[in-house]
């Protein structure tokens, strides 16, 4: 038996999604707050006039029999992916042909696209009115009716303001360097920000291109016959045929991820100088030479885990102060689910009817 308590969660990606609908399930009220006019964080789907693009997580795998299980259970959402993954060798940044050696660790995708997933899990929420969309929380503090509870201060895209109050928890489901801006003034929150302090995650420049003159399945037409590679080349670590994945329009689109250096010591650049050297290398590497009818690009400040937490949640009782994400355990869709479900598993338990 639980005693049912009021508890915020900020953020709208695969943790937070995976927290709140395990924390619904066990009776609590939910209130998510989400900075985007989109839900699913990293897992993201950009919208074009030829089509869909994963211009975040490009796949996930399964590893956790929990995941598999949250997988097996929406299989109208969730599709294996044939990706046909390769190696590009290509260390000193010349272009060479691919590997004969592919990856055949079975991949997943959402479908349509990939923020599907977290929308699907987030549904009885949006249903019941109880995300607020556009909503950029600024300040966390007690609250100023009940001090034993928290109250929210918050932006939104119109510049208006608002304070949601009459929190018993405040869950953060953000990456670790915005969740530590969210907490250096809240005195309660300091041991967290602590551990929280060796966590080291970097950026990530995304290219997406659509081709639509050459169209699936006619592989010939244009471009290698892999979907999908992992690349040595200094700019490049990544290269995904969108329109091999399940449930996506036959437009040829590609999504190119840069490498985590290249993206780093061009973190600042403009986004047409990053758009033009992204193009030009992905032109060597896939050997499509052809125009883009549809170029643009997305800057990712914290797309990938470089040191993470080491271990799948933080969560202090005292305070209802809690905190989750991929990058207490890695940058994979899985770890972010299992960081959310392992969190609200913790706080689930602070609140049984006669937990100690």
């Amino acid at each position: 038996m639980t005693a049912s308590r009021h508890i915020a969660i900020v953020g709208a990606g695969i943790a937070a999604a995976t927290c709140a609908r395990t924390l619904l399930q066990d009776g609590h009220r939910i209130t998510v707050f989400e900075r985007s006019h989109t839900l699913g964080g990293r897992m993201a789907t950009r919208n074009s006039p030829f089509g869909t693009f994963d211009h975040g997580a490009q796949y996930f795998t399964v590893h956790d029999p929990r995941f598999m299980q949250a997988v097996q259970a929406t299989p109208t959402v969730c599709k294996p992916w044939s990706a046909n993954v390769t190696q590009l060798l290509d260390e000193q940044g010349h272009n060479t042909a691919p590997s004969s050696i592919a990856t055949h660790e079975p991949h997943w995708v959402a479908s349509p696209g990939m923020s599907t997933l977290a929308k699907h899990w987030l549904q009885p929420l949006l249903e019941a009115r109880c995300i607020e969309m556009q909503t950029c929380v600024i300040a966390i503090e007690r609250d100023s009716l009940n001090r034993a509870q928290w109250q929210l201060r918050t932006e939104g895209q119109d510049d208006s303001c608002h304070v949601y109050g009459g929190f018993d928890a405040v869950l953060l489901a953000i990456p670790a360097p915005q969740a530590q801006v969210l907490l250096k003034d809240v005195a309660q929150a300091q041991a967290l920000v602590a551990q929280t302090a060796a966590v080291k995650m970097s950026p990530c420049w995304t290219l997406m291109l659509a081709f639509p003159q050459a169209m699936q399945p006619d592989l010939s037409a244009l471009g290698p016959q892999w979907n999908a590679a992992r690349s040595m080349h200094q700019r490049i670590a990544w290269l995904s045929r969108e329109s091999s994945k399940p449930g996506r329009s036959q437009i040829e689109r590609w999504t190119v991820q840069a490498s985590t250096t290249w993206s780093r010591d061009h973190l600042h650049d403009d986004a047409q100088r990053v758009q033009a050297k992204l193009v030009k290398t992905f032109a060597e590497l896939t050997g499509i030479h052809a125009e883009p009818s549809y170029v643009d690009t997305k800057r990712w400040l914290y797309a990938r885990t470089e040191m993470p937490l080491g271990q799948s949640h933080l969560w202090d009782h005292t305070s209802g102060l809690g905190l989750c994400g991929d990058w207490c355990l890695g940058s994979l869709v899985e770890d972010a689910y299992v960081s959310g479900l392992e969190l609200a598993l913790s706080v689930a338990k602070t609140w049984e009817v006669g937990a100690g």
